[in-house]
């Protein structure tokens, strides 16, 4: 498991609210489980997966 960084967990609600986005598209379109995000999120969690992390970083970086 690795650490989500803050940064991260922020760039990613801000462009999700950029974007006018559900939860659920976010999921569809990262590939990354509407539960997983929710965790995230709500700050229940800081780990995730190396892959999850990579996802979310792609995801971010294409919507530059």
């Amino acid at each position: 498991m690795a650490t989500i960084s803050k940064d991260l967990t922020t760039a990613i609600k801000r462009k999700r609210g950029e974007l006018n986005i559900t939860v659920i598209e976010l999921a569809r379109q990262t590939g990354v489980s509407r539960w997983t995000l929710d965790k995230i999120f709500k700050g229940k969690t800081d780990e995730a997966f190396p892959t999850t992390i990579a996802k979310l970083n792609e995801w971010l970086y294409k919507q530059i």
